[in-house]
């Protein structure tokens, strides 16, 4: 009779356990933010911008970097990947030579720019190629967003570069970020802001804003791919990053002038003469509205 008993309490947890999907490994999806001055290679703007005849080669570095990452996530298990190319116009990246099972998101505008297409179904984000802030010594073409018009973004009175706020976007959808490539100065400045666990490889390291110390190509795209399989391995480990509401966002430009169009805006307020402050409750809200301020400011 116990036997029995025990045979029936058996099955029923069985079936509920089917029914449920608990027990079974979910697909893993993986999303890649790729810009391209922290790529292997890369130390002058000449060869990240189309006008000039070095963009060539960085493009192949670039799509190189991206698919020595892809290959780890793949040999990891990851079943899903799509890649966002992130870099200025965003239509770098040659879209031939990269990893033929992967979807890619090319082109601007985009509502999310360097973080468009993700959504709360992705398991984690790998930022490629990025780099750090504008301000910060000995780091490849160090700017935030636009390096004509931003000196400075806070959130919450953190200073900011663009990979602390894509991370935040990640955050809004309680996607962590799992790994980060580009110079040594940003693989440090992405740890202090998301953590030690971060997995972080650096393939050069900055001498100064227009030159660097590479890795061997070789070992380079080596530790892409190994550093991919590594953050696959402890993705459960991770966090997302979100500061908490309301989110006060801070602009400081280079000119008075840059400020002009954008302190128009009624919820926008200007503080000083280069400075625009606004809060918002909704964080895509805020980015939102910091992408058109930027843009406005471009125009003056």
């Amino acid at each position: 009779m116990k036997k029995a008993f025990s045979f029936i309490i058996f099955m029923l947890f069985s079936t509920l356990l089917f029914y449920s999907g608990f027990g079974q490994t979910k697909p893993l999806k993986i999303y890649i933010s790729v810009d391209m001055e922290g790529i292997w290679g890369v130390v002058h703007s000449n060869q990240v911008s189309p006008d000039s005849p070095e963009y060539s080669a960085a493009r192949r570095w670039m799509v190189e970097d991206v698919n020595a990452v892809i290959n780890g996530l793949f040999e990891a298990g990851v079943q899903e990947i799509v890649v966002n190319d992130s870099h200025g116009s965003m239509r770098n990246i040659l879209a031939h030579e990269l990893n033929p099972k992967v979807s890619l998101i090319s082109g601007s505008p985009k509502p999310l720019s360097m973080m468009e297409g993700l959504d709360e179904t992705f398991n984690g984000v790998i930022f490629v190629g990025y780099h750090a802030r504008a301000g910060t010594q000995a780091s490849i073409l160090d700017h935030t967003i636009s390096g004509a018009s931003v000196y400075a973004i806070k959130i919450n009175g953190q200073e900011m570069p663009e990979l602390g706020i894509n991370a935040a976007i990640a955050g809004y959808y309680r996607v962590p970020v799992i790994m980060l490539s580009g110079d040594a100065e940003t693989c440090r400045q992405a740890q202090s802001i998301l953590g030690d666990k971060l997995v972080t490889v650096a393939v050069k390291e900055g001498v100064g804003r227009y030159a660097a110390k590479m890795l061997p190509r070789e070992l380079a795209l080596k530790k892409l791919t190994e550093g991919a399989k590594e953050a696959v391995g402890k993705i459960f480990n991770f966090k997302p990053f979100l500061p908490s509401p309301p989110y006060d966002f801070e602009l400081c430009l280079h000119n008075s002038n840059q400020a002009e169009l954008g302190a128009m805006i009624p919820q926008v307020r200007r503080v000083d003469a280069r400075t625009l402050k606004f809060q918002s409750k909704d964080f895509l809200e805020g980015f939102k509205l910091l992408r058109v301020l930027i843009a406005l400011s471009s125009t003056s």
